[in-house]
């Protein structure tokens, strides 16, 4: 749900940085888009701790309103950036090839695309390998890691810091409404087969490699969304599984059934 939340609230961040930079590329989007995940991930824990309002509804309330106010943003500067409401909910996965990388001496270094998704790939493998014990422990028992003196706060922080991070570098393929899918679905289907952290975490990336390639192919087949056919085969999946797992409820990673916590 908090991904939920960022993935629409980085929305109005994102705008104003365009409007600053007047560029889909500038660095000012990037930070933009941190700044307002911060922003909401402050905003939900105020509700939460201080204006003891319930944790879904402060979601709720956080997201909906950033989201409308990034809607708003848009309506008002778009005669200044190339920026519309289409583009950011849906984005258009097929067109990012032809948006290339070119240098100073007029070289094509490939798609652009290519280059941010690398470059976001490598800062959340080492984020998750440098930090693994302590965003285990605060994401499990966040009362036991301030106990032992983990700045659990901080380290909620660069753990929104980069879920926005991946949020806006996912924009401009899948758009502001799918990317909340591909953030979902495959850990929620992973949790259906396995309550074990590490198989989980395996298999949540190999099922987010699978549910891109085959939405991928199936979107050329059929000549339809390619983001939305992505989310349309990651949803038969999951649906899929739950359905399986109710049936035959032994995993294939052990037993898993809803009544078991996860094991870290």
């Amino acid at each position: 749900m908090t991904g939920d939340a960022i993935s629409h609230a980085v929305l109005p961040g994102i705008v104003i940085g365009f409007f600053v930079s007047g560029s889909q590329r500038g660095l000012e989007v990037i930070i933009g888009a941190g700044l307002l995940g911060i922003l909401a991930t402050l905003i939900i824990n105020w509700l939460k701790n201080k204006a003891k309002v319930q944790l879904d509804a402060s979601i709720g309330i956080t997201f909906t309103l950033l989201f409308a106010i990034g809607i708003i943003l848009i309506n008002m500067l778009a005669y200044k950036v190339d920026l519309d409401q289409e583009c950011v909910l849906y984005g258009e996965i097929a067109y990012l090839p032809i948006d290339l990388w070119i240098t100073n001496a007029g070289f094509s270094m490939g798609p652009r695309i290519m280059y941010l998704a690398v470059l976001n790939l490598v800062l959340v493998i080492g984020f998750i390998i440098l930090l693994y014990k302590e965003l285990t422990l605060t994401s499990f028992d966040e009362n036991f890691g301030l106990v032992i003196g983990l700045p659990a706060g901080a380290i909620n922080l660069a753990l929104m810091s980069m879920v926005s991070y991946t949020t806006v570098s996912s924009f401009e393929a899948v758009g502001a409404i799918l990317v909340v899918a591909l953030l979902v679905v495959p850990p929620a289907t992973a949790f259906l087969w396995t309550k074990k952290l590490t198989s989980l975490i395996k298999l949540t990336c190999a099922l987010g490699i699978f549910i891109s390639i085959a939405g991928y192919y199936m979107a050329y087949l059929v000549d339809s969304s390619i983001a939305g056919m992505m989310v349309a085969v990651g949803g038969v999946i999951f649906l899929g599984s739950a359905l399986y797992k109710s049936i035959k409820p032994n995993s294939l990673f052990g037993t898993s059934t809803p009544s078991k916590p996860l094991e870290i």
